[in-house]
């Protein structure tokens, strides 16, 4: 973390600091959280048989290459792991970033979770392991339109119970911190289209409409 940076209060009883990468336990909970947060926002547990496939996708390669931009949201009132209610995950160059995955991180995975089982009929229905399984093998890198202005992004997960009194803008404002500091001059994040809770606050946060089609919107802000 840069040393000039400075984590952004949170609610009173909650507290922002950097991810412990190398404990085991906390990334655990952190995948967790990535699966209870996973379908477009909401918990993704009753409906996924990977548990960690959701994490492997959106969580697992920024704590492996990035984990100096990863942050944390931690209910003092509790201990352990089960503190950990929320993460901001951060990328500062995501053209080299998705460089990096696509050498270092996806052959492994996807050989964990191969495309014949995104078609396998025994899935049951409803589940979200199809999608993102194709979604694994389908990758598309960052859109270069909007790298020059915005060329850092980022992914935050909030659980319920720790939403509102300002925690998602305090592990936000964390991560800007650093990225400032590290001369980035914007970030941007994609959501889900019909997720429009997150859209409201990230438009209240500042961020402007990038680019949009049916699955998803891209919104950016300057730092």
């Amino acid at each position: 973390m840069a040393d000039d940076a400075r984590l952004s209060p949170a609610a009173p009883r909650y507290a922002v600091r950097p991810a412990d990468t190398s404990d085991p336990a906390e990334v655990d909970r952190l995948y967790e959280i990535c699966l209870r947060t996973g379908d477009s926002g909401e918990d993704a547990t009753d409906r996924a048989v990977h548990p960690r496939l959701i994490g492997d996708l959106f969580l697992g390669p920024y704590l492996a290459f990035e984990p100096e931009l990863a942050f944390v949201l931690v209910d003092e009132t509790r201990t352990g792991p089960d503190a950990v209610v929320g993460y901001v995950l951060g990328v500062r160059d995501s053209a080299a970033f998705d460089a990096t995955v696509v050498r270092d991180w996806l052959p492994a995975v996807r050989e964990r979770y191969p495309l014949a089982q995104a078609r396998d009929a025994s899935l049951p229905v409803g589940t979200v392991d199809a999608m993102f399984i194709e979604i694994l093998h389908d990758h598309h890198g960052p859109d270069p339109a909007f790298l020059d202005l915005y060329p850092a992004h980022l992914h935050v997960d909030v659980l319920p119970q720790a939403q509102g009194g300002g925690n998602g803008r305090a592990l936000l404002e964390t991560l800007f911190g650093v990225l400032r500091g590290l001369g980035v001059p914007g970030v941007h994040l994609g959501m889900a289209a019909g997720n429009v809770r997150a859209g409201g606050f990230y438009a209240h946060l500042g961020f402007m409409q990038l680019a949009a089609d049916e699955n998803v919107v891209h919104v950016g802000l300057r730092l």
